[in-house]
């Protein structure tokens, strides 16, 4: 029936698929199949078969490329053999390590495995303890599995770091020559309390064009950004370790940056005080929120101020108050500021770009690295006026390099695919809401359905189903516009720091004021894109693209690929520590609400604590509950009793596993008694396995419960895709 090639993706339950190199669905594979071949293993398969519903089942029939990078797991003792469980369950078997490669591990430890024998049908695999990480419990231990669970660079070479400690303590006057001095422009930095760089500063004034009662007024807003390129050149250790990384990696209480402390927190961070390189946006914005003007260039600034969002709200609600006292010489700039960001906002309204209001959380770590509390994250004006500025420098940002014509990574977001929209209008239909959404939907009906349904019980499920429809924003060299936020051209200019693409839209603004080109270089550290289920193959040209612009989209690829990754090893740290904190209240009841809904359970996020886990539907009483996908409820055909999602419900926490990063919670009734929390089960001699569960936490929890799909996946995360796989995966959110 046909031969094909592809990655395998594992499953804990044991089965697998092929992800095939041509988008082609994936192909299934039995766990009989899956006993030869391990996770991220490249295979060529024959479908064998087709199951009722048109999904392929097949046999592996050639390994082309084994996985060479380390296994991370625990070493373990069992049946008189040294076995390593890999921490990623996907990879399905455990490894054997013989007593004299065991490199000092004891029993319990979290150690990297380097595998000598491949696994076959009659073996497992087997392997060399490589690197002893410490004990699970140790301070800090669940980021160091993240980072080599997902592969995050998290050491700089050498030469980097010695290309860095030569660079200069602060600004030579080689470094000012052909830059625009700004440093008496009272510009501002304004982050959040515990922000350790700082790569945008900003600055506004009223603008007026012209005399009299009929001269054009609004304002000048600048939009400083660190000057990353002028110390990370092309080919330099310094910027083959920057893409490597492509995104810096944010965990609670620490940092993976993309560039080394001396640049990130130093001669690249725009501190107050300090005079700093930085390229410019410098706008007009006319009083109805419409960029009128807009110029590039290089400048040397000096920020005047360090404020965070907490400060400058407090002075846009009371400019009289104790904050704005303290910091009246800035007061008047900020006050400009809130206007041209109101002025910004309705252009925003104008174009009909899409925005939800959701709750982000924070976790509050202690000394010892465990979560003390989680705390809603608050978006106030300040956060919101930043947000306004730097889309509005971004926005210049393309239309600079697009009007110039030359190659570069534009931030591109699509529309619903067809089968997104469809679903999408049966769904509407089937909630019974008098809202139309043609077959080429825009942004601004998005947002009107949001904004209409404000109020409504079911606002929240309506809101999940809309933001699920939407696609992934992706870096790539062909310009589609950004449909969430209703732009024509996007890109990234703001963030050269913490993102490589940034500091490549650096290089090319600059190339072009200076009537250039910036010649992209190919790089052997080029990640090729690994396409998830429910993903899609990079985008295709409408014609073959020239050798440079194929760089571009590998560039785009690679940059799209690594901001996935870190997002996943984020959410895997957090998801540990969450199901860490839970283990302290198993038993206890909470109220809870429903924020998704599947055919195997409800998954509920706890008022008080901000944490997701499931009810599984075994665990919702002695009836048949059906699922009504259209709805997006379960309904008891008995009792007709129904849980959509935003419905209250209260919860016990019956179970934690900390190693699958799965919290369950049982349905708890008024009258009913408290059952005990389920004991734990000892895996084997040496190891005890935490508590059993049956919600999958792992990367992406906190997404499933607001964006993604109860029943599938969005674009980008794996998903089981036949009947022996029960389970779907949660998944992604879209990001702009």
């Amino acid at each position: 029936m046909g031969e094909f090639d592809g990655r395998i993706e594992g499953h804990r339950d044991g089965h697998g698929f092929v992800v095939l190199d041509n988008g082609e669905p994936d192909i299934y594979l039995a766990p009989q199949e899956m006993r030869s071949v391990l996770h991220k293993d490249r295979v060529r398969v024959r479908v064998l078969r087709y199951d009722r519903r048109g999904r392929p089942e097949g046999r592996v029939l050639d390994i082309l490329e084994r996985r060479k990078t380390p296994i991370i797991g625990r070493l373990l003792h069992e049946s008189g053999q040294w076995v390593v469980a890999p921490e990623d369950s996907r990879y399905g078997q455990d490894i054997l390590i013989p007593k004299n490669a065991m490199a000092g591990a004891a029993v319990g430890q979290v150690v990297s495995v380097e595998l000598t024998e491949s696994p076959s049908l009659h073996s497992q695999p087997v392997g060399r303890v490589a690197e002893v990480l410490g004990e699970i419990d140790d301070a800090g231990m669940e980021i160091e599995i993240a980072v080599r669970k997902y592969e995050v660079p998290h050491e700089f070479s050498a030469e980097t770091l010695a290309q860095a400690a030569a660079l200069p303590e602060k600004l030579r006057p080689v470094d000012r020559k052909n830059r625009v001095d700004l440093s008496d422009v009272p510009l501002v930095t304004i982050d959040g309390e515990d922000a350790r760089d700082f790569d945008d500063a900003v600055y506004c004034e009223p603008f007026k064009r012209g005399r009299g009662k009929s001269a054009l007024e609004g304002w000048r807003l600048i939009v400083a950004i660190a000057d990353v390129s002028h110390y990370v050149k092309p080919g330099d250790p310094l910027d083959e370790d920057a893409y490597e990384r492509a995104t810096s990696v944010y965990f609670p209480r620490r940092v993976i940056p993309m560039l080394p402390e001396k640049l990130s927190n130093g001669l690249c961070s725009l501190n107050p005080q300090q005079e700093r390189l930085a390229m410019v946006c410098d706008m007009v914005v006319a009083a109805d929120g419409s960029i009128e003007a807009y110029q590039f260039y290089a400048a040397v600034i000096n920020s005047h101020a360090r404020l965070t969002y907490s400060e400058v709200a407090a002075v846009l609600a009371n400019t009289r108050g104790p904050e704005a006292h303290r910091r009246s010489d800035v007061v008047p700039h900020l006050l400009h500021l809130h206007e041209v960001y109101r002025a910004l906002l309705k252009q925003r309204g104008k174009r009909g770009a899409v925005d939800f209001e959701t709750t982000e959380t924070q976790i509050v770590c202690d000394e010892g690295g465990r979560i003390e509390k989680i705390v809603p994250r608050v978006r106030t004006e300040a956060h919101r006026l930043i947000e306004e500025a730097m889309l509005a420098a971004n926005v210049c940002a393309a239309e600079f390099i697009a009007d110039a014509e030359h190659p570069c990574l534009y931030r591109v977001h699509e529309g619903p695919t067809a089968e997104k929209r469809i679903a999408l209008q049966a769904m509407l239909k089937a909630l019974g809401l008098g809202v139309h959404l043609s077959d080429d939907p825009s942004p601004g009906e998005i947002q009107a359905i949001a904004q209409a349904v404000q109020g409504r019980p079911d606002a929240l499920q309506i809101h999940t189903l809309l933001l699920r429809s939407m696609q992934q924003a992706i870096y790539t060299v062909s310009n589609a516009g950004h449909f969430g936020l209703s732009y024509d051209a996007y890109t990234h200019f703001t963030s050269p720091i913490r993102r490589y693409p940034d500091l490549l839209v650096h290089r090319v603004i600059k190339a072009v004021l200076a009537s250039r080109r910036y010649h992209l270089a190919a790089s052997a550290k080029t990640r090729t894109p690994e396409i998830r289920k429910g993903g899609k193959l990079p985008r295709a040209a409408a014609k073959p693209m020239s050798e440079e612009m194929a760089l571009w989209e590998a560039a785009g690829g690679h940059c799209s690929a690594n901001e996935r990754r870190a997002d996943e090893a984020s959410r895997d740290v957090e998801a540990w520590l969450k199901c860490r904190y839970m283990r302290e209240h198993l038993g206890e009841e909470f109220a809870g609400t429903v924020s998704a809904v599947a055919a195997f359970g409800l998954f509920v996020t706890l008022d008080a604590l901000y944490v997701d886990g499931l009810v599984h539907i075994t665990e919702l009483g002695g009836e048949y509950y059906r699922f009504d996908e259209a709805r997006g409820e379960l309904r008891g055909e008995r009792t007709g009793i129904r849980y959509a999602v935003g419905a209250r419900v209260r919860v016990q926490v019956s179970r934690v596993d900390l190693d699958g990063r799965k919290i369950d919670f049982r349905m708890v009734r008024d009258g009913e008694p408290v059952r005990p929390p389920a004991r734990d089960k000892p895996r084997a001699a040496g190891k005890v396995a935490e508590l059993a569960g049956v919600l999958e936490i792992d990367r992406e929890v906190k997404a499933a419960t607001r964006v993604a799909r109860a029943k599938g996946t969005a674009e980008g995360t794996p998903r089981s895709r036949h009947p022996a796989a029960q389970r779907p995966a949660p998944r992604s959110r879209t990001r702009r």
